[in-house]
């Protein structure tokens, strides 16, 4: 018995893992260092693009409750999360070296998984999980919309600067975290309103890299986008999202500002600090000014520059069942990005269920279809809906999970309705024993 799992990505990897310790030999394709993609920068597995953060982790968040699913589904990527978590507050972040270097270990050591450090130019026959992700090759995808018969879908995703801590000024810059919750794990450069006015005119202002004309008919993911684009919306714009100042008090001062710019940790050494909320398709020289033009970042030095490139998904709609298998083609998977789920979460956790519904096809078990009382259901349901019309990528949030009833006087608690989803989602799978 053997599977194709193509990409080593943060799907495929998980998927691979899955395959394995049910004992089912795997070959595990991936087109990197021979092939880059342009967003890569190294050649480790499961890694980290863009930001260093899998969202929030305790179950009042959406994406806290996938994180808890994929745990009691014997997920093998959240636990490596874990083990190479950073502070960040309530989030889970982790440094992004030392998670890919630990699932590329992990991996090449396994017995039952065979690396194969090449492009796949088409789909391959016999069972196998296509996880190549949204920077899929050209080949590829030529083979995938032959398949599909359909055009892929495009949307932009950004990627945020990197700098290092030893470059911002601590005299201006304080750590906190928002409303003091949890650890002050958050390096905060604070604004006042003037402040805010000459970054915001150097933002509008600044030139930005001109996009490629294959690129122009795609879209933007709403929850990635471009600080300038989400400049352009309004003044204020930016300080009602990634820059508000509320819960973010200096103690030295007790002044809560007109805007801050939070930094995130990016790596276990603390060296290294990435701008929540920044992604963005600035020109570099332009990144630079903007950047020093931030209170404390004057003398920053940027490691990594912001970029954008244009990802790629299917019409997972007219394409899967919501076990992720291939409706025209039985013994046939997709997982990750490629299938509209957008996050990191949301990729671990349907190459997850990807690979154990390929170990149920080739062991000749039920597949798993979960119902919408889970997040991973709800969001497998959701992307593989006939009735949409107008497919766009999705993360998972509270919308798409089966409601619950409340007493009248509840309704607006939100509190208490994530406590009861998530309540609802872990006694349903603890009761199956799905894992």
């Amino acid at each position: 018995m053997e599977i194709n799992v193509i990409g080593a990505g943060l799907a495929g990897s998980e998927a691979a893992l899955q395959l394995s310790k049910r004992g089912i030999k795997v070959n595990l394709y991936e087109m990197r260092p021979k092939k880059n993609t342009g967003a890569h920068k190294t050649d480790k597995f499961a890694e980290f693009v863009c930001s260093n953060s899998l969202g929030a982790s305790d179950c009042s968040n959406a994406s806290g409750l996938l994180k808890k699913e994929m745990e009691l589904l014997g997920g093998e990527l959240i636990k490596i999360a874990r083990a190479n978590a950073v502070p960040a507050g309530s989030a889970l972040a982790i440094d992004r070296e030392g998670f890919s270097t630990a699932v590329t270990q992990r991996i090449e050591c396994d017995d039952n998984i065979n690396v194969i450090k090449e492009e796949v130019s088409e789909i391959p026959e016999g069972c196998t999980i296509v996880a190549s992700g949204p920077l899929t090759s050209d080949a590829l995808a030529n083979s995938i919309k032959e398949f599909t018969k359909s055009e892929h879908l495009h949307f932009f995703d950004a990627i945020a600067p990197i700098v290092e801590k030893d470059s911002i000024d601590f005299d201006k810059a304080f750590w906190a975290s928002r409303y003091d919750k949890g650890e002050a794990s958050y390096i905060n450069c604070p604004m006042n309103k003037d402040e805010y006015e000459k970054f915001y005119n150097i933002l509008i202002n600044a030139p930005k890299i001109e996009l490629k004309e294959f690129e122009k008919d795609a879209k933007f993911f709403e929850s990635c986008l471009p600080i300038e684009v989400l400049a352009s919306r309004g003044v204020d714009t930016l300080r009602f999202g990634p820059m508000k100042p509320v819960g973010l008090v200096d103690k030295r001062t007790g002044i809560e500002n007109y805007a801050v710019v939070q930094l995130r940790q990016d790596n276990s050494a603390r060296t290294l600090f990435n701008l929540v909320g920044f992604q963005t398709n600035l020109k570099w020289g332009s990144q630079k000014e903007l950047l020093q033009s931030i209170p404390g970042l004057e003398n920053v030095n940027i490691v990594r520059y912001g970029v954008m490139h244009r990802n790629t998904f299917i019409n997972s709609p007219k394409v899967l069942n919501p076990s992720l298998q291939a409706r025209e083609r039985s013994d046939l998977f997709f997982a990750g990005q490629l299938t509209g789920t957008e996050g990191y979460t949301e990729s671990i956790a349907t190459g997850m269920l990807a690979g154990i519904n390929a170990a149920n096809y080739i062991l000749g078990n039920q597949l798993i279809v979960l119902p919408k009382v889970t997040m991973l259901g709800a969001l497998t349901q959701y992307i593989s809906d006939k009735n949409h019309e107008k497919f766009q990528p999705i993360n998972s949030n509270w919308g798409i999970v089966d409601p619950v009833e409340l007493p009248k006087k509840e309704r607006k608690n939100k509190k208490l309705k994530a406590e009861l989803i998530s309540k609802r989602s872990v006694d349903y799978i603890i009761s199956c024993k799905i894992a």
